[in-house]
């Protein structure tokens, strides 16, 4: 079963918005056996909304819709498929209702009557009820092709999906199964996985595909299988993902559908009742969002530094100032001293720094830009490694951030 996305927008066309909402549908879609073949962006227009949508129908059964639902005269979604439905606009009864208890609830005031205009709807729409904002979710139907409009906000949209779309798409279509597991692994590139499971990967069934999708410094494998029998495809799948992490468990660190390599760090930290802090030079702040965007991360995050001044260093963090004078701020002992300082200052059983030059300058650093030194303490001593990460500024610090996660879990199950 084939199925499109359109987002609507001219925020998105000129690069003012990032499209995130179609990497979620898809997502979403794929976990009932829903492949989408093609994702369109087209302007707040009438004619190319209803060129989009006449060219979907050609080669979907089922066209998704986010964006245009807003309360202003350029959104134009509502009005553009009532043209294409030959229908007409009526007012909705539960969304009006909706309108007014949202209003009394966080602004504690009455709607305006542009805000009440968002009530009406396609009368021959289905009403998906958003609460979480004004503009409701449609569910629709032309020469038995299902057409859904949502709003274009992510967090309405990602409630409309998984509450109101997933299960009227699971109960509406006969659906084939489909089966994605993928393996986390960081510290090998992926022509040496390649090579070392080449046999393996030859002798995979027909039916299911092995994917390798590299990001700086770590790689997921992926296996997909498509089939009639859930049950089956899932057993399949699972004893053959045991066998490539077998082959692979020096670099492997879990499933993505399970964890990610800081979740696995802070379960690790959080069985052993151990703690962390981190001293981040050059990542600014980076591997620090990564920990503490988990609920529960206070359970073993103690806190951080960012001394991204040179100075701070030493007056912040205490790093002694001989140190960089003998070292270079950019030198392994400085990071070493970092982490040591950083372990100390917050009580943490670990500590892990950074410092380095992300560029594209030089700043006070006199090693060529991507030079990034990273250092973990534990409760057994103080280990570094210096690297050449590159010359563009975001590779560099994406690069550290999953370097140092590496280097982090690695230490943790070594201890």
């Amino acid at each position: 079963m084939l199925a499109e996305i359109i987002t609507i927008g001219d925020e998105i066309l000129i690069g003012q918005i990032i499209d995130t909402n179609s990497a979620f549908i898809s997502k979403e879609l794929n976990k009932i056996g829903v492949q989408v073949f093609q994702i369109t962006s087209v302007q707040d227009d009438r004619e190319h909304i209803l060129q989009a949508l006449d060219e979907a129908a050609g080669r979907a059964q089922l066209v998704l819709v986010t964006g245009g639902l807003g309360p202003t005269k350029d959104d134009i979604t509502k009005l553009t498929f009532c043209e294409y439905l030959g229908d007409k606009m009526v007012e909705n009864q539960d969304v009006l209702d909706n309108i007014h208890h949202l209003f009394q609830k966080y602004f504690k005031r009455e709607p305006s009557p542009t805000n009440l205009h968002q009530a009406m709807v396609p009368s021959s729409s289905t009403v998906l009820q958003n609460l979480h904002g004004t503009a409701p979710g449609m569910w629709m139907e032309k020469n038995n092709i299902v057409y859904v409009s949502m709003p274009g906000v992510p967090y309405e949209m990602k409630h409309l999906m998984r509450n109101e779309v997933i299960p009227r798409v699971v109960s509406r279509f006969n659906r084939p199964h489909i089966y994605h597991k993928t393996l986390l692994t960081y510290g090998m590139g992926e022509s040496s996985i390649a090579e070392r499971i080449e046999s393996w990967e030859i002798a995979l069934p027909a039916h299911v595909k092995l994917a390798y999708l590299p990001n700086l410094g770590k790689v997921r494998l992926r296996l997909s299988a498509k089939g009639p029998d859930q049950r089956a495809l899932q057993e399949e799948v699972d004893g053959l993902m045991e066998e490539l992490w077998k082959m692979n468990d020096d670099i492997a660190v879990g499933y993505e559908e399970e964890t990610s390599i800081d979740r696995r760090i802070g379960a690790l930290l959080k069985e052993r009742g151990q703690t962390l802090s981190l001293a981040e030079s050059c990542t600014g702040g980076a591997i620090t969002e990564e920990i503490t965007q988990h609920a529960g991360s206070s359970a073993f995050y103690r806190g951080s530094v960012v001394p991204y001044a040179t100075e701070l260093k030493t007056s912040i963090l205490g790093v002694p100032a001989q140190l960089i004078e003998k070292y270079n701020v950019v030198s392994e002992e400085v990071a070493r001293s970092m982490a040591v300082q950083s372990q100390q200052v917050f009580k943490s059983d670990y500590a892990l720094a950074t410092t380095g030059i992300a560029g594209p300058s030089k700043g006070d650093g006199t090693d060529e830009v991507g030079t990034v030194c990273i250092a973990i303490a534990s409760p057994k001593g103080v280990i570094s490694e210096r690297f050449l990460f590159g010359q563009l500024r975001e590779r560099i610090i994406r690069k550290a951030v999953n370097k140092a996660f590496e280097m982090l879990l690695a230490e943790i199950l070594k201890n």
